[in-house]
């Protein structure tokens, strides 16, 4: 046993008994001559090969830098007792081991005191360092340990999450950096991480075990105070507002569901004003996916009120959170009075007409649709614009407005009206016009088109038409109960008129106060107008 080599936990974890292969990576700029092996370091090192039994033909040797040699070439060089292997130069060695991965330059330190020097190479274990753990020269100095001893230092308390930390740090790293100037208030509603300890302590609460991705996020930040506007994205209409509460894992615990058709499940996010919540599955039930998200949506035709629809958000905590994360940081969702909508725009959704450009983005509303009866609620945010350049006698204003309108079933409804929202807005050069309307439909997919009629402000005869272009609106995946999938075979089942209530149970609703049913006839006076 190498005494010098890293601690038994170290040891255990990283060096599983296991082949290890070094990766001679194909490049265009043959990088293994150009370094410290040379034709004739080479020609010796094949030779020398020969003398352990490891036969390298001609044509091997010429492709060395696209072949995989395994780490048993330099283990039986360790092992032979005709082999010198104190004797060889160290720089070829080192490009060699240079390809290993952490674990196989580990296991490799087992072969000879001469590797086990090797293996610690202070830039072998910066590559490391850099790469799954991101950290910098800065990072070393401060902590004042080698790069052996901070890769050490660093695997020791998230080496568990090593397949995820990379992403999910840059994710955080850039979800930060981009909201520092647009929505502070955001990042100072940040937490710091939680600790090892308190995630164990959850995890004995609630006894279930939390996903190792979502572990992994909430050591980096443990969620966010309960603040307005929330980190996980907005939506405001005229009567209806949400902001969505990234939760820390303690109040997350205190949410966690025991109750028939939501077992198993623990919430990701919370809105103050509508009391909908996202969820993670921490375990395979109820027709759910071990790790999915997903937002709950009572089945409001059942008479069993534990049947429970599900629109899935993500099929994993890394899943859900980097493409949340990608979305913002990309624009996809625009940042609108300090928070982030989440409005999606469909590329090519443009359409310009003279001097007037039209763009559309949608989002959909979970919080008043359901599957059950089919209800599909969405917004649209639309943005009128006329160029700069444009002459001050293209100056004009909108009077109506017309709407083609194709459901997923093939059915196809045309509207008219006058104005948009109530507004009939003027447009000069420069001038940019936003407005926000939504509409329902009872099938979870459709596709609208059009277009407004302008006249000139200075001719009122002159009449043109603007297009609007195409855009869908089409709700996320859902999946229904395994009561109700158990008795029918396909995934879009047939309303019935039945009305069911939601459990008023309180014991059962879990800190929250459980779910928020959709309660449509509340909405039927003060829903949006249709098609604006």
């Amino acid at each position: 046993m190498l005494t010098d080599c890293s601690s038994s936990s170290f040891r255990g974890a990283v060096a599983p008994k296991l082949k290890a292969e070094v990766q001679l990576q194909q490049t265009d700029e043959t990088k293994l001559y150009n370094s410290a092996l040379n034709a004739k370091m080479l020609s010796f090192y094949f030779k020398f090969f020969e003398r352990c039994g490891v036969v390298i033909s001609s044509s091997q040797q010429g492709a060395v830098q696209q072949r995989c040699f395994q780490v048993e070439l330099l283990l039986t060089m360790a092992a032979s007792s005709e082999l010198q292997l104190d004797h060889l130069p160290s720089d070829p060695l080192l490009h060699v081991l240079s390809y290993l991965s952490f674990r196989d330059l580990v296991h490799c330190s087992y072969a000879s005191k001469r590797l086990n020097e090797l293996s610690k190479h202070n830039p072998l274990w910066k590559r490391h360092c850099c790469k799954h753990w991101l950290l910098t020269d800065a990072d070393r100095l401060q902590r004042g340990l080698s790069w052996y001893g901070l890769f050490k230092h660093y695997y020791s308390d998230l080496g568990r999450y090593i397949q995820y930390y990379v992403v999910l740090k840059k994710a955080w790293e850039k979800l930060k950096s981009f909201l520092q100037q647009r929505c502070p208030r955001m990042i100072v509603s940040l937490k710091d991480g939680a600790t090892e300890g308190e995630l164990d302590d959850i995890e004995a609460q609630i006894r279930c075990k939390l996903p190792d991705d979502y572990r992994c996020s909430y050591r980096i930040h443990n969620g966010q105070k309960l603040v307005i506007p929330g980190l996980m994205g907005s939506m405001s209409l005229s009567n209806h507002y949400r902001s969505e509460v990234l939760l820390d894992v303690e109040t997350a615990a205190g949410g966690f569901q025991h109750r028939k058709g939501m077992r198993r499940s623990l919430p990701l996010t919370f809105c103050f004003h509508t009391g909908l919540s996202q969820y993670v599955a921490l375990e395979d039930a109820e027709g759910r996916k071990k790790g999915e998200s997903f937002y709950p949506c009572p089945d409001q035709t059942a008479q069993d009120p534990s049947a429970i629809d599900m629109f899935i958000t993500g099929s994993s905590f890394l899943d859900w959170f980097s493409t949340y994360v990608n979305n913002v940081v990309t624009g996809e969702y625009p940042i609108i009075k300090d928070q982030i909508f989440r409005y999606t725009h469909e590329k090519g959704c443009v359409a310009t007409t003279g001097d007037i450009t039209v763009s559309v983005s949608t989002s959909f509303l979970p919080e008043l649709s359901s599957v059950h009866p089919p209800h599909f609620f969405f917004t649209y945010r639309i943005r009128i614009e006329m160029s700069r350049s444009a002459s001050p006698d293209a100056a004009c204003q909108l009077d109506s407005r017309y709407w083609k309108i194709t459901t997923s079933d093939g059915n196809v409804e045309e509207v008219q009206g006058p104005g948009v929202v109530g507004e009939f807005p003027v447009m000069t050069p420069g001038k940019v016009h936003e407005y926000a309307s939504c509409t329902t439909f009872s099938t979870p997919s459709e596709f609208m088109e059009g277009h407004y009629t302008f006249h000139r402000l200075a001719n009122k005869e002159d009449v043109f038409q603007v297009a609007i272009p195409r855009f869908h609106m089409v709700c996320p995946p859902y999946r229904e109960p395994e009561s109700r999938t158990q008795k029918a075979s396909t995934s879009h089942t047939t309303p019935n008129d039945n009305d069911g209530e939601d459990d008023d149970d309180d014991h059962d609703r879990g800190r929250f106060g459980g779910l928020r049913g959709i309660n449509i006839s509340a909405l039927e006076g003060s829903r949006c107008p249709k098609f604006t």
